[in-house]
């Protein structure tokens, strides 16, 4: 005890005040040396402070009550170790070494040293207070480079990039939230900032100004963020309002931030253009120092990330290239082989086709115009297949002008595919002015009927890519396996609808029309237009196998927009030959009356010929109206509006329906030649026929049967006054044996 009345009897005596005397340095000396100095009286914890040191710590020069009445201004995070290190300097033992951290009113955040010095008395334990900040920031911007160049270097995106960008700058900065604003497009195309990325560690209070950044979207024209975009300048805040330009403000406040730090990102591109992508912000719990490091590492930064695109840029363009043909841009041999390897093994694709492509009369070209004119038809050929191709299509070129496209799809849709691809090498090529024509040869694979890898499905689609060229090149051939009949058939009908494209190219197509006739009198009252195709061979292909092969694509289309412009040219034909009111029927697929441009381009073909839409009977099934009727009613309707004629097909074999019957807007009705076959002697049938003539009768709708092939089946449909078609009165014939039939009967008459 009685060693501690005479430690508090020093401080009572002038000793205190005289070492403290004797210790004070000149205070220009302090400041310049960026250091205070501090005394303690270790018994009653009295601290006293030089000018320097006192200002330092924000508190008055002089005697204080006890070493926490001079810490107010210490960061809370960093009171418990500055108050340990004055209880251990109370207490004495080994030196006082403690960094911390005090808020300054206008500088902001500042670092300090406290170290401990040789005691001059027992009684008393003194320091000094130095300012270390300067040399915190130096050592702080040297790891936070280090540490920032690493970031970027091994990131793979830039997104990614930016994430640990700003998640470094918070935890070695001392910044609470971070985030980046990059420059986007909304639905309007107006340049939009959008909070992509951020970071804020667990701070939970920070979760509702996180959500809100997140779902804002800013023009440059209004906040903060898009005035610092606009403007390229760097902007504080200090203190939060609900007011203001600054539109998260009071959400910011409520979050516990005090102040923050806005600044662009820019960098100059190659050509000498300053470009903006984004804005970086970050915000603080604390009132933050103007002189702060962050500013000073703004540069940096954007510059950085500039790096970072610039060399990820290069990076993809170097992939592209390892993956890439260098003249076409398609997928090189290496690559192709890659994604056929990944098809075949990741079950995404149950089933996907390979096509292998060769061009035709290309070597020619580069032996006549030289090897720039080659380069020309694979550079443009490479682009029309780009275009023709499904978006998940993979084309390669496999080397010179053998080319390969991945694709998945059907058997007919590969098939699709690759007449497209035909086309577009059918399709001239101009070099320097001149057209240049080749073709294409074609082999299609499929798996994994034709194969399970890359090598089996290459060779099995080189193998039909042979085929075509050995039968005349310029054609579609798929892979044949001899073991399979199924498949031998499906190619069979596949290469029949190759065969029927390039038919509808060369006009290998003709037309035979087929009587109806009056049957009480015999007279000609129409004629039903029947396509027919003629190989170059001479061979006449029945249209029961192809018609069903076309229908199952949009060449059925094309084929009957065909059969009307040959009508219109042959009724002319007719009118001259005195059949003046010959009306021509045609049939037309379920496609064709879905089309809503149908009855505009049926009126524009008939104008042009020179004759009216009264001459036209279109003749459709009922399963071809049924199959999508909300589309192919009103365009019926707008037919008949024009003038034109429609009649049911095959009445009663379909839905066969008096409500479908009542719906449309029909002029006939033909009843199907499987009833006719049973007149007169089966009861049943006999009875059907009667109904439906009954039924178009009291309808004001014409009935036709058709099929008619004997004498008794033409007797009873005479007494109904039925017209009548079939081979029994007349088989098909050209329109000059149709015309030279009509003279010949009009001279008996005579």
């Amino acid at each position: 005890m009685r060693g501690n009345s005479q430690a508090e009897s020093v401080v009572d005596t002038p000793l205190w005040q005289s070492i403290v005397a004797r210790s004070i340095v000149p205070e220009q000396i302090e400041d310049l040396s960026a250091y205070g100095r501090w005394w303690l009286a270790r018994a009653r914890g009295q601290m006293s402070l030089s000018m320097v040191a006192a200002a330092y710590l924000g508190v008055a020069a002089g005697e204080h009550a006890s070493a926490e009445a001079c810490s107010t201004h210490v960061v809370p995070d960093d009171l418990p170790s500055f108050s340990a290190a004055m209880e251990q300097a109370r207490h004495g033992g080994a030196p006082l070494d403690c960094e911390f951290r005090l808020i300054d009113p206008l500088e902001g955040v500042r670092w300090f040293r406290l170290r401990s010095l040789v005691a001059e008395s027992a009684a008393i334990s003194s320091g000094v207070l130095i300012d270390v900040t300067s040399v915190k920031h130096a050592a702080m911007r040297e790891k936070f480079n280090f540490a920032l160049t690493q970031y970027l270097i091994g990131t793979d995106t830039l997104a990614e990039a930016v994430t640990k960008i700003i998640e470094l700058v918070c935890l070695d900065l001392g910044w609470e939230w971070g985030a980046y604003w990059e420059l986007g497009q909304d639905g309007s195309d107006a340049n939009i900032l959008h909070c992509k990325h951020f970071w804020h560690g667990n701070n939970a209070r920070l979760v509702p100004f996180q959500l809100c950044s997140e779902a804002m979207h800013i023009s440059p024209e209004h906040d903060l963020v898009g005035r610092v975009w606009r403007t390229g300048q760097a902007e504080w805040i200090d203190g939060f309002s609900s007011g203001g330009e600054f539109l998260r403000g009071a959400l910011a406040s409520a979050s516990g931030l005090q102040s923050g730090y806005l600044f662009p990102v820019t960098y100059v591109t190659a050509d000498g253009s300053l470009h903006r992508p984004g804005v970086l912000e970050f915000f603080s719990n604390f009132p933050r120092q103007r002189e702060a490091q962050l500013p000073d590492l703004s540069a940096a930064i954007g510059a950085l990330i500039a790096l970072t695109a610039q060399r990820m840029t290069q990076q993809a363009q170097i992939r592209r290239l390892a993956l890439s043909d260098e003249m076409t841009g398609l997928a090189n041999r290496k690559h192709f082989h890659a994604a056929l390897d990944a098809a075949c093994h990741d079950g995404k694709q149950p089933s996907f086709g390979v096509l292998y492509i060769d061009l035709d009369q290309f070597k020619p070209i580069n032996d006549a115009l030289g090897h720039q004119a080659g380069n020309c038809v694979l550079i443009e050929f490479a682009r029309r297949m780009q275009a023709v191709a499904p978006r998940d299509a993979v084309i390669g070129r496999l080397g010179g002008d053998e080319f390969a496209i991945l694709a998945s799809g059907s058997v007919l849709e590969l098939d699709m595919l690759a007449q497209a691809v035909l086309q577009a090498a059918r399709s001239v090529f101009i070099y320097e002015g001149s057209e240049l024509s080749v073709s294409a040869s074609i082999g299609i694979s499929v798996f994994p009927q034709h194969g399970s890898s890359t090598a089996e499905l290459l060779h099995a689609a080189d193998a039909a890519m042979y085929l075509s060229k050995r039968n005349g090149r310029n054609l579609v051939s798929h892979y044949q396996d001899d073991g399979n009949r199924a498949q031998q058939e499906l190619a069979g009908q596949l290469a029949l609808l190759s065969e029927l494209h390039h038919a509808h190219a060369r006009n290998e197509f003709f037309l035979e029309y087929q009587a109806i006739f009056d049957s009480v009198d015999g007279r000609v009252c129409a004629v039903e237009a029947l396509i027919r195709w003629c190989k170059p061979s001479g061979e006449i292909v029945r249209p029961d196998q192809f018609i069903p092969i076309a229908e199952r694509s949009r060449l059925i289309v094309h084929l009957g927009r065909w059969v009307v412009e040959q009508v219109c040219r042959d009724l002319p034909l007719m009118h001259a030959a005195g059949m003046m009111h010959m009306q021509v029927h045609i049939n037309m697929a379920a496609p064709e009356f879905l089309d809503s441009e149908l009855p505009a381009e049926l009126m524009r073909i008939v104008s042009q010929a020179g004759i009216t839409s009264d001459n036209i009977c279109l003749e459709l099934t009922e399963s071809a109206v049924m199959s999508q009727p909300e589309k192919s009613i009103p365009i019926m309707r707008e037919l008949t509006s024009l003038g034109f004629s429609i009649s049911l097909d095959d009445f009663g074999i379909a839905y066969s329906s008096l409500s479908l019957v009542k719906r449309l807007p029909l002029s006939s009705l033909k009843i199907d030649r499987l009833f006719i076959s049973g007149v007169p002697h089966d009861r049943d049938d006999c009875a059907i026929v009667r109904a439906i003539l009954e039924l178009g009768r009291n309808m004001k709708i014409g009935v036709i049967a058709e099929g008619v092939e004997t004498d008794a089946q033409l007797s009873f449909l005479r007494q109904f006054g039925c017209p009548v078609q079939g081979y029994l009165l007349g088989r098909p014939m050209s329109v000059t044996a149709l015309i030279a039939r009509h003279r010949k009967t009009k001279l008996s008459s005579l």
